[in-house]
């Protein structure tokens, strides 16, 4: 059904069994992806850090908001590095582009290179946000996809299936939405993602798909457009 999406894989969608990057849901997470890869869609990646740090920690540490930003932003690289690792042992072209520039380990961000090496069929994993404190990987996945010309944002979640009323772990009578718009989201205050890159999302018709990534072939469902999870759209 698209041809060309954005994956937005959170940091700890990556970690487990006490590990800030676990090997095995690496590779798990690199097969699923390699087998949308065969289908010749073409592929970007978005990964946050928060299996490193995350705001709390800065918080009780008493670091500076543009200082923990920032840490943030290196913690995703090291995890845009293992994927693409991750995929390269599978025989899957992957390349790096940083907002942060660090030559010896990857590219910058240039979008022209980009859409170059995605038509080539490489798959593109964006590191370090957007370059700029005070900016969610959410707003980075809203950002790039836009750039990109991305059909979709396949946002795989850690453990949660879709967008509910409120969260289901603490009221049981939370139901889960099949589709909202984008108006929905804002007007709703439901914490999918921020207000930023949510308006980004509206103003460039991009659909936007969030779904259980522990659940086996669900990257492959939501390209192939089955129902999964909740869709959101501008209308």
């Amino acid at each position: 059904m698209y041809k060309r999406v954005l994956l937005k894989l959170s940091g700890e969608a990556l970690s487990g069994n006490g590990k800030n990057l676990d090997p095995i849901i690496l590779n798990k997470i690199a097969k699923q992806i390699k087998e949308i890869y065969e289908m010749k869609v073409e592929i970007a990646i978005v990964v946050g850090g928060g299996n490193f740090i995350r705001g709390k920690f800065a918080n009780e540490m008493g670091i500076d908001r543009t200082q923990a930003d920032y840490m943030g932003m290196l913690a995703t690289v090291i995890n845009a590095m293992a994927v693409q690792g991750a995929l390269e042992a599978i025989n899957v072209p992957a390349r790096v582009q940083t907002a942060i520039e660090m030559n010896k380990v990857a590219e910058p961000v240039i979008i022209r290179r980009a859409i170059r090496h995605l038509e080539k069929g490489r798959i593109v994993i964006f590191g370090a946000g957007t370059g700029s404190p005070f900016f969610s990987t959410d707003t980075t996945a809203a950002l790039r996809a836009s750039e990109i010309k991305a059909d979709v944002i396949l946002m795989a979640k850690n453990g949660v299936d879709g967008v509910y009323t409120a969260d289901p772990k603490i009221d049981q009578t939370a139901t889960k939405y099949d589709i909202l718009s984008y108006m929905d989201l804002l007007r709703n205050n439901l914490a999918v993602m921020d207000a930023t890159a949510t308006s980004m999302c509206m103003e460039n018709d991009i659909d936007l798909i969030v779904f259980d990534m522990n659940q086996e072939g669900n990257i492959m469902k939501a390209v192939l457009g089955d129902t999964l999870g909740t869709k959101i759209t501008k209308e």
